[in-house]
């Protein structure tokens, strides 16, 4: 059983639309906020904030009161989408120390609060990412970017939508039998060209969390890391809940970290409760941390840890 004391819950989830209806209707979105309510994330990363730029940020505010004492950070809408990405942390566990807005074409910047850990010296650096949906090549450009967040020395949590697969083999016969997609929108947003036959794209993550040369991945993607663990239902799919005619789910959403954040990693959950179908297309995915051994690797004194 995990202990009630010792946890750092990290929620990523893209919520269409911020649950706001076209009529200016919000019922989705006062159902979606008590989902959150109930799993208490200490680090939300969302995507799909729509217009909350607009009105003085009120409805980024109005997220931060529903989630209690939490500080909001919002990247910048654009116009080529109105569904800017923000992130809010727990004021109770960390202190905010910066925030970067990393802007990679016209689509959604990524949002980059870094924050401090009470108790712990060295910083984390947080991100939320919506990567491109239609332009799998801006896809690899907006995952290029993300690797400057795992530089050497420093540690990143990260999580989005990353509208696109994971290029593990225990994951391949998963992916979307293009054959029988009636979507041929998606199929062209989706597919890159491999050896002239058409492929799911799995570029962004084998970019994040993929070995070269021996070399360890800058990333652990979190999903396969609790697997490994042994934690029943990890390799959930998450979208789309809404859609038949894309080939069925599939898991685009996911958390990445630094090889010692990731060391700290107790559970995983893809949230796919019948109310998430109600909000969202997208399910939650919750991933949890010790906090002491957070703590203890965003200490000057970690030891590296070992590649997972």
């Amino acid at each position: 059983m995990i202990n009630a004391n010792d946890q750092v819950r990290v929620v990523t989830w893209n919520l269409e639309h911020n649950g706001h209806e076209r009529d200016g209707a919000t019922d989705r979105w006062h159902l979606a906020m008590g989902i959150l309510a109930d799993l208490q994330p200490h680090i939300l990363l969302r995507q799909e904030l729509t217009r909350a730029n607009m009105y003085g940020m009120r409805a980024v505010y109005a997220e931060a009161v529903r989630l209690g004492v939490h500080m909001p950070f919002l990247a910048s809408a654009t116009p080529e989408s109105a569904n800017p990405t923000g992130v809010y942390v727990d004021m109770a566990l960390f202190e905010p120390v910066q925030f970067f807005e990393h802007v990679t074409g016209m689509w959604h910047p990524i949002c980059n609060p870094v924050v401090r850990l009470k108790g712990a010296s060295k910083a984390l650096s947080l991100a939320s990412v919506h990567l491109c949906s239609f332009d799998p090549d801006l896809r690899v450009t907006e995952a290029k970017r993300l690797t400057t967040l795992g530089k050497p020395g420093m540690e990143t949590l990260l999580g989005g939508d990353f509208n696109s697969y994971v290029h593990f083999e225990d994951e391949a016969s998963s992916l979307p039998d293009w054959a029988t997609v009636q979507d041929r929108t998606h199929f062209e947003h989706r597919t890159v060209d491999r050896g002239g036959k058409r492929v799911s794209d799995t570029r962004p993550d084998r970019i994040l969390a993929g070995t070269h040369h021996g070399r360890p991945p800058i990333f652990t993607e979190l999903g396969q890391h609790a697997a490994s663990l042994g934690v029943a239902g990890a390799l959930n799919p998450t979208s789309s809940l809404w859609r038949t005619d894309q080939g069925g789910m599939q898991r685009i959403d996911r958390i990445y970290a630094t090889p010692q954040i990731a060391a700290a990693l107790i559970d995983l959950r893809v949230i796919d409760i019948p109310e998430v179908q109600v909000v969202s297309d997208h399910c939650p995915v919750m991933a949890t941390f010790s906090l002491n051994r957070l703590r203890e690797a965003l200490s000057d004194t970690a030891p590296a840890a070992a590649a997972a």
